[in-house]
Protein backbone atom coordinates (compact mmCIF):
# COMPACT_ATOMS: atom_id res chain seq x y z
CA UNK A 1 0.00 0.00 0.00
CA UNK A 2 2.85 2.54 0.96
CA UNK A 3 4.16 1.99 -2.48
CA UNK A 4 1.37 2.46 -4.66
CA UNK A 5 0.93 5.66 -2.42
CA UNK A 6 4.32 6.85 -3.61
CA UNK A 7 4.18 5.89 -7.07
CA UNK A 8 0.64 8.23 -7.16
CA UNK A 9 2.18 10.83 -5.86
CA UNK A 10 5.19 10.73 -8.02
CA UNK A 11 2.94 10.48 -11.10
CA UNK A 12 1.06 13.26 -9.90
CA UNK A 13 4.10 15.31 -9.30
CA UNK A 14 5.49 14.57 -12.65
CA UNK A 15 2.02 15.61 -14.17
CA UNK A 16 2.10 19.29 -12.42
CA UNK A 17 5.36 19.40 -13.73
CA UNK A 18 4.66 18.84 -17.13
CA UNK A 19 1.41 21.52 -16.72
CA UNK A 20 3.63 24.12 -15.47
CA UNK A 21 3.91 26.90 -18.20
CA UNK A 22 7.17 27.67 -17.16
CA UNK A 23 8.30 24.67 -17.58
CA UNK A 24 6.49 23.99 -21.46
CA UNK A 25 7.47 27.48 -22.05
CA UNK A 26 11.87 26.71 -21.75
CA UNK A 27 14.12 28.33 -24.31
CA UNK A 28 17.23 26.35 -25.45
CA UNK A 29 20.29 27.12 -25.49
CA UNK A 30 22.57 27.31 -28.82
CA UNK A 31 25.25 24.72 -27.48
CA UNK A 32 21.59 22.61 -27.13
CA UNK A 33 20.46 23.34 -30.34
CA UNK A 34 23.34 21.80 -31.96
CA UNK A 35 23.96 18.59 -29.39
CA UNK A 36 20.15 17.91 -30.26
CA UNK A 37 19.52 19.01 -33.78
CA UNK A 38 16.51 21.24 -32.63
CA UNK A 39 15.14 23.60 -29.78
CA UNK A 40 13.05 26.64 -28.86
CA UNK A 41 13.90 30.17 -28.76
CA UNK A 42 11.47 33.24 -27.98
CA UNK A 43 11.40 37.00 -29.79
CA UNK A 44 10.22 39.45 -26.85
CA UNK A 45 9.27 42.78 -28.58
CA UNK A 46 7.42 46.00 -28.26
CA UNK A 47 4.84 46.76 -30.71
CA UNK A 48 5.51 49.20 -33.13
CA UNK A 49 4.62 50.50 -36.77
CA UNK A 50 6.92 49.25 -39.46
CA UNK A 51 9.17 47.00 -37.23
CA UNK A 52 6.86 44.65 -35.75
CA UNK A 53 3.15 45.04 -36.01
CA UNK A 54 -0.18 43.06 -36.97
CA UNK A 55 -1.04 43.42 -40.49
CA UNK A 56 -4.42 43.41 -41.73
CA UNK A 57 -4.53 39.85 -42.03
CA UNK A 58 -3.37 39.23 -38.03
CA UNK A 59 0.09 38.22 -39.21
CA UNK A 60 2.67 40.16 -36.81
CA UNK A 61 5.71 41.34 -39.12
CA UNK A 62 7.71 44.24 -39.49
CA UNK A 63 11.82 45.10 -39.76
CA UNK A 64 12.61 43.44 -37.17
CA UNK A 65 10.19 40.53 -37.26
CA UNK A 66 11.38 39.96 -40.72
CA UNK A 67 15.33 40.24 -39.80
CA UNK A 68 14.81 37.95 -36.72
CA UNK A 69 13.27 35.02 -38.93
CA UNK A 70 16.00 35.41 -41.72
CA UNK A 71 18.32 34.82 -38.49
CA UNK A 72 16.29 31.78 -37.37
CA UNK A 73 16.03 30.42 -41.23
CA UNK A 74 19.94 31.11 -41.93
CA UNK A 75 20.56 29.04 -38.77
CA UNK A 76 18.36 26.03 -40.05
CA UNK A 77 19.75 26.08 -43.09
CA UNK A 78 23.77 26.26 -42.27
CA UNK A 79 23.58 24.46 -39.44
CA UNK A 80 21.09 21.67 -39.87
CA UNK A 81 18.65 22.03 -36.83
CA UNK A 82 14.81 22.92 -36.56
CA UNK A 83 13.72 26.11 -34.48
CA UNK A 84 10.65 27.00 -32.95
CA UNK A 85 10.34 30.53 -32.75
CA UNK A 86 7.90 32.19 -30.04
CA UNK A 87 6.70 35.97 -30.32
CA UNK A 88 5.84 37.72 -27.16
CA UNK A 89 5.18 40.97 -27.24
CA UNK A 90 5.78 43.46 -24.32
CA UNK A 91 4.26 46.84 -24.24
CA UNK A 92 6.35 48.28 -21.70
CA UNK A 93 9.96 48.90 -23.00
CA UNK A 94 10.97 48.71 -19.64
CA UNK A 95 9.27 45.77 -19.38
CA UNK A 96 10.66 43.87 -22.08
CA UNK A 97 13.97 45.40 -21.38
CA UNK A 98 14.12 43.96 -17.80
CA UNK A 99 12.44 40.61 -19.09
CA UNK A 100 15.65 40.28 -21.50
CA UNK A 101 18.13 41.07 -18.95
CA UNK A 102 16.52 38.28 -16.46
CA UNK A 103 16.09 35.81 -19.31
CA UNK A 104 17.07 32.58 -20.36
CA UNK A 105 19.40 31.16 -23.34
CA UNK A 106 16.98 31.35 -26.27
CA UNK A 107 15.63 34.31 -25.39
CA UNK A 108 15.98 36.95 -28.00
CA UNK A 109 14.71 40.78 -27.77
CA UNK A 110 13.91 43.65 -30.47
CA UNK A 111 13.20 47.05 -29.91
CA UNK A 112 15.30 49.20 -31.51
CA UNK A 113 17.75 49.10 -28.19
CA UNK A 114 20.79 51.23 -28.80
CA UNK A 115 23.81 49.93 -28.44
CA UNK A 116 25.70 51.33 -25.27
CA UNK A 117 28.77 49.84 -23.58
CA UNK A 118 26.33 50.59 -19.83
CA UNK A 119 24.10 48.44 -21.33
CA UNK A 120 26.80 46.14 -22.98
CA UNK A 121 26.96 45.29 -18.90
CA UNK A 122 23.66 44.15 -18.69
CA UNK A 123 22.88 42.50 -22.19
CA UNK A 124 24.11 40.88 -25.26
CA UNK A 125 23.86 42.58 -28.27
CA UNK A 126 24.01 41.50 -32.34
CA UNK A 127 26.10 43.43 -34.64
CA UNK A 128 23.67 46.50 -35.31
CA UNK A 129 21.02 46.57 -37.71
CA UNK A 130 20.25 50.12 -38.56
CA UNK A 131 21.66 53.83 -37.59
CA UNK A 132 19.86 56.18 -36.01
CA UNK A 133 19.14 59.85 -35.39
CA UNK A 134 17.11 60.91 -31.73
CA UNK A 135 15.39 64.00 -32.57
CA UNK A 136 13.56 66.94 -30.60
CA UNK A 137 10.07 67.80 -31.41
CA UNK A 138 7.02 70.05 -30.63
CA UNK A 139 3.60 70.32 -31.89
CA UNK A 140 3.80 72.54 -34.75
CA UNK A 141 3.53 75.87 -33.34
CA UNK A 142 6.71 76.38 -31.56
CA UNK A 143 9.10 78.02 -34.09
CA UNK A 144 12.37 76.05 -34.62
CA UNK A 145 15.01 76.09 -32.32
CA UNK A 146 18.05 78.35 -32.91
CA UNK A 147 19.98 76.98 -29.92
CA UNK A 148 19.31 74.54 -27.10
CA UNK A 149 19.72 77.73 -24.58
CA UNK A 150 16.28 78.78 -25.98
CA UNK A 151 14.80 75.99 -24.55
CA UNK A 152 13.64 77.24 -21.23
CA UNK A 153 11.48 80.12 -23.27
CA UNK A 154 10.44 78.41 -25.77
CA UNK A 155 9.36 75.87 -24.39
CA UNK A 156 7.33 77.02 -21.51
CA UNK A 157 4.09 75.44 -20.15
CA UNK A 158 5.47 72.50 -22.22
CA UNK A 159 5.85 69.13 -20.26
CA UNK A 160 8.10 66.43 -21.47
CA UNK A 161 7.13 63.02 -22.88
CA UNK A 162 9.03 59.70 -23.34
CA UNK A 163 8.89 56.03 -23.08
CA UNK A 164 10.23 54.91 -19.40
CA UNK A 165 13.51 53.75 -19.14
CA UNK A 166 14.48 54.88 -22.50
CA UNK A 167 17.63 56.96 -23.43
CA UNK A 168 14.79 59.56 -24.72
CA UNK A 169 13.76 59.85 -21.27
CA UNK A 170 17.68 60.64 -20.52
CA UNK A 171 17.50 63.08 -23.27
CA UNK A 172 14.80 64.93 -21.52
CA UNK A 173 16.23 64.59 -18.16
CA UNK A 174 19.34 66.35 -19.32
CA UNK A 175 17.10 69.17 -20.48
CA UNK A 176 15.54 69.80 -17.33
CA UNK A 177 18.94 69.61 -15.21
CA UNK A 178 20.63 71.91 -17.96
CA UNK A 179 17.81 74.26 -18.98
CA UNK A 180 14.24 73.49 -16.98
CA UNK A 181 14.97 72.35 -13.30
CA UNK A 182 10.99 72.63 -12.70
CA UNK A 183 10.15 70.70 -15.84
CA UNK A 184 7.46 67.96 -15.51
CA UNK A 185 8.11 64.65 -17.22
CA UNK A 186 5.58 62.35 -18.38
CA UNK A 187 5.18 59.06 -19.63
CA UNK A 188 3.99 57.31 -22.91
CA UNK A 189 3.55 53.78 -23.68
CA UNK A 190 3.52 53.50 -27.65
CA UNK A 191 5.41 55.65 -30.37
CA UNK A 192 2.18 56.30 -31.51
CA UNK A 193 1.07 57.51 -28.10
CA UNK A 194 3.99 60.04 -28.31
CA UNK A 195 3.38 61.23 -31.67
CA UNK A 196 -0.54 61.66 -31.30
CA UNK A 197 0.04 63.34 -27.92
CA UNK A 198 2.54 65.94 -29.07
CA UNK A 199 0.90 66.52 -32.25
CA UNK A 200 -2.50 67.52 -30.77
CA UNK A 201 -1.60 70.50 -29.45
CA UNK A 202 1.03 72.56 -27.55
CA UNK A 203 1.57 70.54 -24.66
CA UNK A 204 4.45 68.70 -24.87
CA UNK A 205 7.68 68.08 -26.22
CA UNK A 206 9.99 64.28 -26.65
CA UNK A 207 12.69 63.03 -28.32
CA UNK A 208 11.72 60.34 -30.84
CA UNK A 209 13.44 58.39 -33.23
CA UNK A 210 14.26 60.16 -36.53
CA UNK A 211 11.90 57.26 -38.69
CA UNK A 212 8.75 57.46 -36.48
CA UNK A 213 9.34 61.34 -37.18
CA UNK A 214 9.21 61.31 -40.41
CA UNK A 215 6.75 58.67 -40.72
CA UNK A 216 4.64 61.01 -38.87
CA UNK A 217 5.05 63.91 -40.75
CA UNK A 218 4.07 62.34 -43.92
CA UNK A 219 0.75 60.95 -42.86
CA UNK A 220 -0.05 64.60 -41.69
CA UNK A 221 1.08 64.84 -38.04
CA UNK A 222 1.82 68.48 -36.87
CA UNK A 223 5.06 68.40 -35.62
CA UNK A 224 7.85 70.66 -35.54
CA UNK A 225 11.57 69.43 -35.71
CA UNK A 226 13.84 71.28 -33.13
CA UNK A 227 17.30 69.94 -35.21
CA UNK A 228 19.58 71.94 -32.92
CA UNK A 229 18.40 69.01 -30.71
CA UNK A 230 19.58 66.19 -33.20
CA UNK A 231 21.46 63.22 -31.11
CA UNK A 232 23.31 61.23 -34.05
CA UNK A 233 25.42 58.00 -33.99
CA UNK A 234 23.09 55.71 -32.26
CA UNK A 235 22.86 52.10 -33.27
CA UNK A 236 20.71 49.13 -32.87
CA UNK A 237 20.74 45.69 -31.73
CA UNK A 238 19.13 42.49 -31.19
CA UNK A 239 19.15 41.97 -27.49
CA UNK A 240 20.32 38.98 -25.73
CA UNK A 241 20.55 37.99 -21.80
CA UNK A 242 23.76 38.24 -20.81
CA UNK A 243 26.85 36.03 -21.96
CA UNK A 244 24.21 33.94 -24.51
CA UNK A 245 25.99 31.48 -26.39
CA UNK A 246 23.61 32.12 -28.83
CA UNK A 247 26.20 35.47 -29.88
CA UNK A 248 28.31 33.21 -32.06
CA UNK A 249 25.62 31.94 -34.38
CA UNK A 250 23.56 35.80 -34.16
CA UNK A 251 27.37 37.58 -35.17
CA UNK A 252 27.93 34.65 -38.03
CA UNK A 253 24.40 35.43 -39.40
CA UNK A 254 25.11 39.28 -39.48
CA UNK A 255 28.52 38.78 -41.11
CA UNK A 256 28.23 36.27 -43.87
CA UNK A 257 28.24 37.28 -47.80
CA UNK A 258 29.20 40.82 -47.47
CA UNK A 259 26.98 41.43 -44.16
CA UNK A 260 23.17 41.06 -43.88
CA UNK A 261 22.47 44.78 -43.38
CA UNK A 262 24.22 45.57 -46.96
CA UNK A 263 22.14 42.55 -48.34
CA UNK A 264 19.54 42.97 -50.86
CA UNK A 265 17.29 41.35 -48.67
CA UNK A 266 17.86 43.37 -45.97
CA UNK A 267 16.80 46.37 -47.94
CA UNK A 268 13.67 44.87 -49.77
CA UNK A 269 12.83 44.51 -45.86
CA UNK A 270 13.45 48.39 -45.27
CA UNK A 271 11.48 49.16 -48.99
CA UNK A 272 8.16 47.22 -47.44
CA UNK A 273 7.63 47.74 -43.97
CA UNK A 274 9.15 51.48 -44.46
CA UNK A 275 8.23 52.57 -47.55
CA UNK A 276 11.07 53.48 -50.62
CA UNK A 277 12.00 56.98 -49.07
CA UNK A 278 12.49 56.36 -45.86
CA UNK A 279 14.42 53.32 -46.65
CA UNK A 280 16.71 55.06 -48.74
CA UNK A 281 17.86 57.63 -46.15
CA UNK A 282 18.22 54.66 -43.62
CA UNK A 283 20.31 52.80 -46.33
CA UNK A 284 22.70 55.65 -47.32
CA UNK A 285 23.29 56.07 -42.77
CA UNK A 286 24.42 52.30 -42.70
Amino acid sequence: MRKILILLLFAFSLTIFACDPEVEDLTDSWGVVQQIGQGTVVLHYVPSDGFSYEDSDGNITGVTIDLFRDFIEYTEETHDVEIELNLNPIDRFSDFYQTVVEGNYGEFGVANVTITEERRNELAFSPHYMNNIAVLVTHSSIEELGSMAEISEAFSGLNGLAFEGTLHESRIREIKNIHKPDLEIDFAHSNNEIIERVSAGNNYFAYVDIYNYYRARNQGAELQRHSVGDDPGEMFGVIMPHGSDWQEVIDEFFGHNGGYINSDRYHEILETHLGTELAGLLIEAL
